[in-house]
């Protein structure tokens, strides 16, 4: 009986996604979800932007106590162990983001404890979590039945202007960095700033060199689209947008033009689709600019809250259609999730039907009913982000054979101009 059910379910599934296609949902969406979780159980879902350790820092009380924020409840926010195995997570980057802000403090010193806190979090939850540093650790972590954890930074201004900085953060486990937050560094112009390089300066290539000698995916989310263009210019590796949208949709200097996204098909990168409201809807994106409020400076919870009380409310369709969108434009090879969960925005911010880590399932299942094959679910849901990590790390064995680690200061190339 056992062997007749194994060979008819295959074949019911493809008459339900054939009928899907042609514009009839026949498939209830319980028997979706049945599908969704048993298609996430043989293949990891990976989400590339959770902010859990920049909440962990600025907790009011007990302020980088990873015992005290126990990853084991349902806390408050919107990420912990139980809701991140009810979404079945395979694989999990922490952001170790800093706020470009942030400078008396000294970034290296933030980022270095940052990176701290990150790695302290998956060693304490070592029953569920797990540090994963290649597209084989993830692999094999997530046949262990654990949530594979990777480490990326968000701002270059943790480098501090130093190449030596950025080997050593990659040593540390940093598995990609975004090139700037909000705030334009010295190399690169930020999209949420006055620029002030109108694109990538000559020690900004030189970062994106070294990124790719080391393996270490180049993070397009935060910068100008023609930052974007000129790394995309120079990369000898696909890149990654880890937690952004499409600006066709939503005009937001954030989210990615479509110039852009069709030039992924050349480079290989993915878009990592974020679920911040006012990335994924125009009327929230609006009442944010009427409101002329901004996440710059804000770093604690109730100062996240206080910022975003009284807007619209975003919703899972909001998602879809910048998924649909990204995937007509650049194609379903360039497409990944990069929700931007973590920090603590308040209980009522996330879009409706994906307010917090346990929702996952239920985009997938949003997608069933819209004709997607279990192909195609399979490779947005990690297949495509760890395609570009493979080929990272396969170009970065070929490139060290080539050329040493750069030993360029930012002082050199300015001399030379």
């Amino acid at each position: 009986m056992k062997k007749i059910t194994v060979f008819i379910f295959p074949i019911l599934w493809i008459f339900i996604s054939c009928n899907a296609e042609n514009g009839a949902k026949q498939i209830s969406d319980e028997d979706a979800l049945k599908h969704v979780k048993q298609l996430l159980r043989n293949s990891p879902l990976i989400d590339s932007h959770n902010d859990v350790p920049w909440t962990i820092r600025n907790r009011s009380e007990a302020p980088r106590d990873i015992v005290a924020f126990d990853l084991r409840q349902n806390l408050d926010g919107d990420t912990d162990i139980p809701r991140l195995r009810e979404g079945m997570v395979g694989a999990q980057f922490w952001s170790v983001f800093i706020p470009g802000e942030y400078g008396d403090y000294g970034y290296a010193k933030l980022q270095l404890e940052q990176i701290d806190i990150a790695r302290r979090m998956i060693e304490r939850y070592s029953k569920d979590l797990s540090l994963a540093l290649t597209v084989d650790d993830i692999e094999n972590i997530f046949n262990e039945g654990k949530i594979a954890s990777l480490i990326g930074i968000e701002g270059g201004h943790a480098i501090e202007n130093s190449l030596g900085a950025l080997r050593s953060f990659y040593m540390l486990g940093a598995r990609y960095m975004t090139l700037t937050h909000n705030v334009t560094l010295d190399w690169a112009d930020a999209a949420m700033d006055e620029p002030k390089h109108h694109g990538l300066t000559d020690f900004g290539i030189e970062v994106i060199r070294e990124m790719n000698r080391l393996g270490m995916l180049v993070d397009l989310s935060h910068v100008t689209p023609k930052v974007m263009s000129d790394v995309l210019d120079v990369s000898e590796s696909p890149i990654i947008f880890s937690h952004s949208n499409a600006r066709a949709l939503t005009d937001h200097a954030r989210n990615v033009p479509d110039s852009i996204l069709v030039r992924l098909q050349d480079n290989g990168g993915v878009v990592m689709l974020s679920f911040i409201p006012f990335f994924v809807s125009q009327e929230c994106a609006d009442w944010l600019e009427e409101k002329d409020k901004t996440i710059k400076g804000a770093s604690t919870p109730d100062e996240f809250e206080s910022l975003f009380t009284g807007m619209p409310k975003a919703t899972i369709e909001h998602v879809i259609k910048h998924i649909e969108h990204v995937k007509n434009i650049a194609g379903i090879d360039h497409i990944g999730i990069g929700s931007d969960y973590g920090i603590n925005y308040g209980s009522d911010f996330m879009p409706v039907g994906l307010e917090d880590v346990s929702k996952y399932p239920y985009l997938f299942v949003e997608l069933i009913k819209n004709g997607w094959t279990d192909g195609d679910l399979k490779k947005i849901a990690g297949g495509n982000i760890m395609r570009v990590m493979r080929e990272n790390e396969n170009n970065a064995n070929r490139i060290q054979k080539l050329r040493h680690p750069s030993t360029i200061a930012i002082e050199d190339l300015q001399s030379e101009n």
